[in-house]
């Protein structure tokens, strides 16, 4: 198998202001981390680098992407993401103080998948969000979100933040695949107010490009929610539009909304 050169750069936590304290270091540590998370988005975008510099701009109209996040990355971190050729694919993986903290796959399917019509309308929040609990992510519910738009100073300084150097972004203001994924954690987070949680892997079919300056929301289906070994589990499939009109992307997401108690992980 071919390796792809190397992504190597020095992991920022992008997060630490996030209402998701598990990105703050005191609140982390007292789950057992070291400090706070470096979110799984901000690594989703380092695996994404791979794939979108071994296929260029199609990569982001109709790639296919999945990621899982075995270990936490933090702050400061030393990162090296490596990409070997696996038949029609890549397998990517995402090290760092020498652990495998993120595995995942990607591939160029020949078309974008196809999204009917109906599944474009937009689906406004909860009008006013309660501490999450059973009733909060019933399977079979749909989610919606508020409308959200990175903007082009936003863009640059999420390059910067993600040492990403592919020139289509900076050149096309394109809309990096680290903030497509965020509108699904905002699914989450508009719907109920969460303590601490934990991302935990995504797989993304991209289906357009979204500008930096595009309105983008986020609609999802409850497909799964469960209890592992103490931590309570949600599974999301859901659609992010750009504009109410264009659909961006396909994503199938899953997180510990409710980690087992602090200190026991």
């Amino acid at each position: 198998m071919a390796t792809l050169e190397r992504f190597q750069l020095t992991a920022v936590n992008l997060a630490k202001a996030s209402e998701n304290r598990m990105h703050d270091d005191a609140v982390a540590k007292t789950y057992g981390f070291e400090g706070g998370l470096v979110p799984g988005v901000t690594v989703f975008g380092y695996m994404s680098h791979l794939a979108v510099t071994r296929w260029g701009r199609a990569f982001l109209e109709r790639g296919l992407i999945e990621a899982a996040f075995v270990k936490p990355v933090y702050d400061g971190d030393r990162v090296v993401v490596t990409a070997e050729e696996a038949g029609d694919s890549i397998d990517i993986e995402v090290v760092a103080r020498d652990n495998v903290c993120a595995t995942g796959r990607a591939a160029l399917p020949a078309v974008p998948e196809a999204v009917a019509s109906a599944d474009l309308t937009a689906l406004e929040p909860v009008p006013q969000r309660r501490p999450v609990d059973g009733r909060s992510y019933v399977p079979g519910a749909r989610l919606g979100t508020a409308s959200y738009t990175l903007t082009v100073d936003g863009l640059k300084n999420l390059l910067t933040g993600l040492s990403e150097r592919h020139p289509s972004y900076a050149a096309e203001k394109l809309t990096h695949p680290c903030y497509i994924l965020q509108l699904m954690n905002r699914v989450l987070m508009d719907n109920a107010i969460l303590g601490p949680w934990i991302h935990t892997s995504s797989t993304v079919r991209f289906l357009s490009t979204a500008q930096a300056t595009d309105a983008l929301t986020a609609c999802a289906t409850v497909t799964g929610n469960y209890e592992r070994k103490g931590h309570k589990f949600v599974e999301l499939d859901g659609l992010v539009v750009a504009n109410s009109a264009t659909p961006i992307a396909h994503c199938q997401h899953t997180a510990i909304y409710q980690p087992r108690g602090a200190g026991s992980l």
